[in-house]
């Protein structure tokens, strides 16, 4: 009498070529969730090692970074398993590129928007009064053609230096 165990589906699976289905445990909602955002299903994430032993799959790396299949594992390339896991290791997700940029495209918009200042009444009207450059000095920093305004010279226009 042949009793049927747990065992037999997978020694079938085996039998055929087929990995086991994985169980995610903990992992199986987000895995669940990453499979909808992909579009495709999760790949196995071991294969086999040298030594029988399961090593971690770069088509499973690829897809857990959203990158489309072939990436960095076509046959094309012509990559080493372990040359693979470099690449992979050493890329960035394209949804995280993509929201670095975002944040610091928003920060150089900011950076760079003009600020808008009431009137000051106390400031004397800009245009009366002539703009000459002052002299250049041996060893100046500054550009040719702006002046230096001291600090005894501001306070008698009576306004303070806006800070940038």
């Amino acid at each position: 009498m042949i009793v049927a165990t747990a065992r037999a589906p997978r020694a079938r699976r085996a039998a055929r070529g087929e990995p086991a289905p994985v169980d995610w445990g903990e992992y199986a909602a987000a895995v669940h969730r990453w499979e909808l955002i992909t579009g495709r299903p999760a790949p196995y994430p071991t294969q086999p090692g040298r030594h029988g032993r399961p090593v971690l799959a770069p088509p499973f790396v690829e897809w857990l970074m959203g990158l489309p299949p072939g990436w960095a594992t076509a046959d094309h390339l012509d990559l080493p398993r372990t040359a693979q896991l470099r690449a992979l290791g050493n890329g960035v997700m394209p949804q995280q590129a993509a929201h670095a940029l975002r944040l610091l495209l928003d920060d150089l918009t900011h950076l760079h928007r003009p600020l808008r200042h009431p009137p000051d009444s106390t400031t004397p009207n800009k245009t009366a009064r002539t703009n000459r450059p002052a002299p250049a000095h041996r060893g100046s920093t500054r550009p040719s053609g702006t002046a230096r305004t001291s600090t005894v010279a501001r306070d008698r226009r009576g306004g303070t230096r806006a800070p940038c």
